[in-house]
């Protein structure tokens, strides 16, 4: 056999005596610093809760009132999180007996931010619990809790078209005045063509607004197409694909959806004929029903009622459900503050483990991962009940 013979220089001895006492030496430094001061509070951590906040307290600066339905306010905060056009803010309300939160888009450019200033629009939606309450109370002074801004519904390039086909449906415009504003000011680069459907030429919100930055932009076209008035100047009846197509042109294009549901029925029948990659085609937050009648795969009866039992912090307590609700509508209802965000299945904020019973969720609603749904969680914010049920809410 073969015989190794190696040579250590004085230098590599003394290297691997070093080596040797590398651990007993690093334990006797940490033993002589043991008594320093540790802090816990570092600049990473401190810039992730400014950006990513979970709370924040905004006071209301200014209203600007659109219509009799619908309002436009400013909110301001010393420190405010920044945001990419599109997202929302999540607003805790206190009604009543109630404990809610509802979503809104924020609708001005996030450039101001810069200025700790905020805009959302709410308009008053039929038979509306939070947006008649906001409406008729909302003054200017009066301080509102909201959470940081949240929500996917923004332009990636990574993953978006350098075209995006907007379509938008009444309030809906909201999130796509944000990305308006973004791309005037430089903080998005994107080619923005806005569909923005309304019955009339009077119901269209934020029109001069819309044409000043259509003016002063060439990478922001706007195309308004009315549904119940004929003019020469806007387009006629229903955004069908006809219409996407004759304006999102021979190059590829994502299509970028806001609006009320009646809109998303109908667009995305439409969108279908296009053949377009599922990349291609966004959504903004679908809401759950107020009721699940009508709904594919519901066989359930919603004229039924419930009871709702609670854990929660190592308590218990049961309270009535309806069979028309989802579940954290009960849980509101009752008082109880739950967490949620979205209110549309995306979030997971609201996530529950259902111990007892059964459920119904809409399957263009469910957002759960694979894991939640072999663990019998549950969203309650797009789960409606068919039984008595038990969940956790804090099951972790």
């Amino acid at each position: 056999m073969k015989q190794f013979n190696f040579h250590v220089k004085p230098i590599g001895l003394l290297d691997m005596l070093h080596f040797k006492k590398l651990v007993p030496n690093r334990a006797e430094k940490l033993a002589e610093g043991a008594n320093e001061q540790v802090t816990s509070v570092y600049k990473v951590n401190r810039m992730s809760e400014f950006m990513h906040p979970a709370t924040q307290m905004l006071t209301i600066d200014e209203i600007i009132a659109h219509d009799d339905d619908t309002k436009t306010f400013i909110l301001t905060g010393q420190y405010i999180a920044p945001f990419r056009a599109g997202q929302y803010l999540s607003v805790y309300l206190t009604i009543g007996e109630s404990v809610i939160t509802r979503p809104y888009s924020i609708s001005s450019s996030p450039q101001w931010t810069k200025e700790g200033k905020y805009a959302v629009t709410v308009k008053r939606a039929s038979d509306g619990f939070a947006s008649d309450w906001i409406l008729s109370n909302w003054k200017v002074g009066i301080q509102v809790t909201t959470s940081g801004p949240e929500g996917n519904f923004y332009y990636e390039p990574l993953r978006d078209a350098g075209h995006v086909i907007g379509v938008a449906g009444g309030s809906g415009i909201t999130p796509f005045l944000s990305m308006a504003y973004a791309i005037r000011d430089g903080l998005e680069d994107f080619n923005l063509t806005l569909l923005y459907g309304s019955c009339a030429e009077s119901d269209i919100l934020y029109k001069l607004e819309l044409a000043e930055i259509e003016k002063n932009c060439d990478k922001v076209k706007i195309i308004h197409v009315l549904s119940e008035e004929k003019t020469s100047c806007y387009e006629y009846g229903f955004i069908t694909s006809e219409l996407i197509k004759k304006y999102g042109g021979d190059h590829p294009y994502s299509i970028f959806l806001c609006g009320p549901p009646a809109m998303y029925n109908f667009v995305d029948k439409e969108i279908e004929k296009l053949k377009l990659e599922s990349k291609y085609v966004r959504h903004e937050l679908f809401t759950s029903p107020a009721s699940p009648a009508g709904l594919d795969g519901y066989e359930g009866d919603v004229q039924k009622q419930y009871v709702l039992t609670v854990k929660r912090f190592g308590e218990q307590l049961s309270v009535p459900m309806k069979a028309s609700e989802t579940v954290l509508v009960a849980l509101e209802r009752a008082g109880i503050a739950a967490p949620s965000r979205c209110r549309g299945g995306e979030c997971g904020w609201c996530r529950a483990r259902l111990d007892k019973g059964e459920t119904f969720t809409p399957s263009h609603l469910d957002g759960r991962r694979m894991a939640d749904k072999t663990t019998g969680h549950i969203h309650p914010c797009c789960a409606y009940p068919l039984s008595d049920l038990t969940i956790d809410i804090c099951p972790e």
